[in-house]
């Protein structure tokens, strides 16, 4: 199994805000890639290698051009108009709560139009993080094309928040959704299993009416938790995409019984699209202990949904996405993918 890192996620520095003379504390930090990074390292898992360049062509192919052209260039456009050394909404009050119709021409304006979340920042070094996130998930997706059984992007920031031209909940570019347009040009159909702790609205938004990526979900109920307005169960997909979208909305506390249930029904969904590829965003803010997450899903259930995702028998690349417990973080890692590499088969199911 290869693993996929870039240093450059380093250069979005969310461990050192200040805004208005305060520090901001961001609970998404390099510090996450850096413990799973080194767990990684000293397991026989595998090779740790850096991401191929694949260039804008296939992030342009998920992301609108004016959304890509903003991200590139907010952080000195913001510097420039107020000399703040970040972009950063802190109130909710400034975050539009229904998307305008015109994409604005003024700068103060885009700032709150790019965005549906109020507490994401835009750092001197953010695009170019995104950016390299992006390749991480896309070089993952080459080598399963190419044979291997799994592949798994370690990438920061995380993506499945971001839609086609906004971003929120620490994502910026949806590195998931990248890698399975990208594998779509050589596969009729792709599965993605989302297993982050919150609702991949972004993922969802972006495949919610294309018929050849099923979409299923388990995540903390949106009543509950954040994103709040998206994951429900009634969403189904539309037009051509209809019954290729499936949630299962958790309860707070939900236990290991109770998720694996859900995740077997997903499992069997997944069977009946009979998919070429299977993509998995990976949230370790699932596990109990999460400072984020609120799950009483344990580890030794991590395990378990690595052994179940195995018995697909299909060729498998995992995304990293969220997960903020420092202590934790490289255990869990190290566990998930000893039980799924372990149950794999070396040559994974061929492709229909």
């Amino acid at each position: 199994m290869y693993t996929v890192y870039s240093k450059h996620h380093k250069l979005h520095a969310t461990d050192n805000i200040f805004a208005d003379g305060q520090r901001f504390e961001c609970k998404e930090v390099p510090a996450r890639a850096e413990v799973i990074a080194s767990a990684i390292r000293k397991t026989p898992l595998g090779p740790c290698i850096t991401p191929n360049d694949y260039g804008l062509t296939p992030i342009r192919a998920v992301h609108a051009p004016d959304y890509l052209a903003y991200l590139q260039t907010a952080y000195h456009l913001n510097y420039e108009q107020t000399g703040e050394s970040v972009l950063l909404l802190l109130t909710r009050s400034e975050v539009t709560p229904q998307r305008a119709t015109q994409q604005p021409a003024v700068f103060e304006a885009q700032r709150e139009y790019y965005t549906y979340d109020y507490e994401d920042p835009i750092l001197a070094g953010t695009w170019e993080a995104a950016y390299w996130s992006a390749q991480c998930a896309l070089t993952a997706a080459d080598l399963v094309q190419g044979g291997e059984a799994i592949a798994y992007a370690l990438c920061r920031p995380p993506g499945h928040h971001a839609t086609m031209d906004q971003y929120g909940g620490f994502c910026y570019l949806n590195n998931i959704a990248i890698a399975a347009r990208y594998l779509q040009q050589g596969a009729e159909r792709i599965a993605i299993l989302d297993l982050d702790y919150h609702h991949g609205n972004g993922t969802q938004a972006i495949f919610y009416e294309d018929p050849a990526v099923l979409f299923c979900s388990l995540h903390a109920d949106p009543h509950l938790d954040y994103p709040f307005y998206w994951g429900y169960a009634s969403e189904r997909g539309t037009g051509a995409g209809m019954y290729t979208n499936y949630n299962w909305p958790l309860p707070l506390k939900c236990d290991d019984a109770h998720y694996l249930q859900a995740l077997d029904e997903a499992l069997n969904v997944i069977v009946n699209f009979n998919p070429h590829y299977l993509l998995i965003s990976l949230g370790l803010d699932a596990v109990m202990g999460d400072p984020i997450g609120k799950f009483n899903f344990t580890s030794a259930g991590l395990s378990t949904v690595g052994e179940r995702i195995a018995t697909l028998r299909l060729p498998t690349v995992v995304v990293q996405e969220g997960g903020y417990n420092l202590e934790t973080l490289g255990v869990n890692i190290v566990t998930f993918f000893r039980a799924l590499e372990q149950n794999i088969p070396r040559s994974p199911r061929p492709i229909a």
